[in-house]
């Protein structure tokens, strides 16, 4: 095999544009925005309706990547990608919210369905397999009676933001986890025991 031959894809979802940058259904993107940040690498914007970048983790090529398309067509960008680099459906990690999880909590699953999730559903359909692993980020439900549509357009509520700031830290861990163990390794470390999240009181 040669050097740098095995190829992993960490997508983010959200939805672009600065209005949507610190909500709850921005909080994959979120996530990977911040761990090209931590590797001080540049998004480009040239390909696959997305902002992507190129690089060696581990000594294994990896694309992050964020879809600049809106939430219910991620899809395209994702599979885009994984068909241009030929990319296994293990190695495809998808980051994303979960309104099922309380705020904080972090849950690395090897498949799945879609669960009502809008932009997973749309990967699946595209690349026409469930088989890729996700790490899903706890949003928790609305406390105040919202509709679900505003709930996850809107920011965190105040007293969670110190929570998902953490959250995000943690997240970056796990994703570079991802790449340099696999997703048994990411469920183990981060499912059972999860340091980030707290219970917050309704």
């Amino acid at each position: 095999m040669d050097a740098h031959s095995e190829k992993y894809l960490c997508v983010g979802l959200g939805n672009p544009g600065s209005r949507y940058e610190y909500t709850r259904h921005n909080i994959g993107c979120r996530i990977i925005d911040q761990w090209r940040k931590s590797l001080g690498l540049q998004f480009s914007e040239s390909h696959f309706k997305a902002r992507s970048v190129k690089t060696i983790l581990h000594y294994k090529t990896t694309f992050l990547l964020c879809p600049l398309t809106f939430m219910n067509l991620s899809g395209y960008s994702v599979d885009a990608c994984a068909e241009y680099y030929n990319l296994p459906i293990s190695n495809i990690l998808v980051v994303h919210d979960d309104l099922d999880l309380p705020t904080g909590r972090i849950k690395a699953t090897r498949n799945g369905g879609a669960g009502g999730h809008k932009g997973v559903r749309s990967i699946i359909e595209h690349l026409q397999d469930s088989h890729f692993p996700r790490i899903k980020i706890g949003i928790g439900r609305p406390r105040h009676g919202e509709m679900v549509e505003d709930f996850v357009l809107s920011s965190f509520y105040a007293d969670e933001k110190p929570i998902i700031e953490s959250v995000v830290s943690s997240a970056v861990d796990a994703c570079e986890m991802f790449v340099s163990e696999g997703i048994e390794r990411v469920m183990n470390s981060f499912n059972a025991e999860n340091p980030t999240y707290k219970e917050v009181e309704p």
